[in-house]
């Protein structure tokens, strides 16, 4: 059976500045992940970006990432570095020479150290802040751009930074997330409105990460109603100013009450049956399933922004992006708009928390020797992109 995707559909990769640059000045900078390195160096993408963009033109037309906002804004409302502009201008512009079209992601997790230092998100004062910031990219950058996403996941980023205290600052306070996602929310509005003032004719949207989550248990049910609805439906509202959504998607996560995970609990999802990979339950129907509830309850267009599978089996990658996007054609034919797929990640990169030997990438790299190499997964994307469909 061939599964063709619809004509003009969009296929790509994406990254995030702060997992594959070295750490400037931002809030992970030094910390330790679960596997016992230390986020300093992360890729050397900087150091080999044009290595890096004879990979990325290989997987489709679009390239989504961002900028380092720690490297080219040292202090609140300050001018951006001119040599790091400078920089990122040269790779957009190749990237552009290449045949590639960008998203373009302004926020992505990571804060500069002064502006954790002056309130963060929970403070109303940081939103002009965020603005000059973000006002100084679409100067500097959004010439670059085909398509915006303002903010990367900011459920996920209220969550483990305020929440469950997994990223720094490491609070845990449902109070403070619910805060967090408030201010991002007003900047997200102000800045869609910024950006259709400056390029009325680019798309402007959210990367909205999702999940599916089930009890094993009574309290396990309510528990997963709970972040079902804060995760997926309270964090959705305050991102609806949008030409469409970015959505991403992983996680199939069990609730006991506590929630299941190889991370927490190696092993345990195994034992009750579950596939999964090395963080989460490994659920491609899920993935339709999220697509047809965003199709109902918004009916505007979609675009994966992320999605893969955390592992060292190549085979396992593979049969992976063929399940999940088998699901995607599935959700196109029951009548959902989606635009696109940008498979996460390009190459391996430093995953947050956890480290760089959780490996996403469609390319491997040998974190010793930063040493880049094609894999099988790689390749079938590839095929995937060139023809279409699979």
């Amino acid at each position: 059976m061939k599964i063709k995707f619809p004509e003009g559909f969009l296929w790509g990769t994406s990254t995030a500045a702060a997992q594959v640059e070295t750490a400037f000045d931002h809030q992970w900078k030094g910390t330790k992940s679960n596997d016992g390195y230390t986020f300093l160096r992360t890729t050397d993408h900087e150091k080999r970006r044009e290595e890096d963009i004879g990979y990325i033109k290989q997987f489709g037309s679009v390239y989504r990432c961002g900028v380092d906002w720690s490297k080219l804004q040292r202090g609140p409302n300050e001018l951006f570095d001119s040599e790091v502009v400078k920089e990122y201008q040269l790779f957009f512009q190749r990237l552009l020479d290449e045949g590639m079209r960008i998203m373009f992601v302004f926020h992505h997790f990571s804060n500069p150290n002064w502006f954790e230092k002056t309130g963060s998100w929970l403070t109303d004062k940081q939103v002009p802040v965020f603005m000059n910031y973000a006002e100084q990219c679409i100067e500097h950058f959004g010439k670059y751009a085909f398509i915006f996403n303002t903010f990367n996941e900011p459920g996920v980023y209220a969550l483990n930074s305020y929440v469950v205290g997994h990223f720094p600052p490491y609070k845990k306070s449902l109070r403070k997330g619910n805060k967090t996602l408030r201010v991002m929310g007003q900047c997200h509005e102000l800045l869609y409105d910024k950006l259709k003032q400056t390029y009325p004719d680019k798309e402007v949207g959210i990367s909205k990460n999702t999940g599916i989550f089930f009890g094993t248990n009574l309290l396990g049910k309510l528990a997963a109603k709970f972040v079902d609805w804060w995760f997926i439906d309270k964090a959705s509202t305050y991102f609806e100013k949008n030409d469409f959504w970015g959505i991403s998607y992983y996680v199939y996560m069990p609730f006991d009450p506590r929630p299941i995970s190889e991370v927490e609990f190696p092993g345990k999802l195994k034992s009750m049956g579950i596939p999964n990979d090395k963080m989460w339950g490994y659920h491609p129907p899920g993935l339709k399933q999220i697509l047809l509830r965003f199709h109902k309850k918004y009916n505007k267009p979609i675009i994966i922004t992320e999605n893969g599978v955390c592992t060292d089996d190549d085979d396992f990658r593979q049969q992976s992006i063929k399940d999940y996007l088998t699901q995607c054609h599935e959700a196109i034919e029951e009548g959902v708009q989606l635009k696109g797929y940008t498979h996460w990640c390009t190459w391996d990169n430093y995953e947050w928390s956890l480290g760089p030997t959780y490996r996403f990438g469609l390319v491997r790299v040998d974190m010793e020797t930063m040493d880049r190499t094609m894999t099988g997964a790689g390749l079938l994307y590839k095929k995937i992109a060139e023809e279409n469909g699979f």
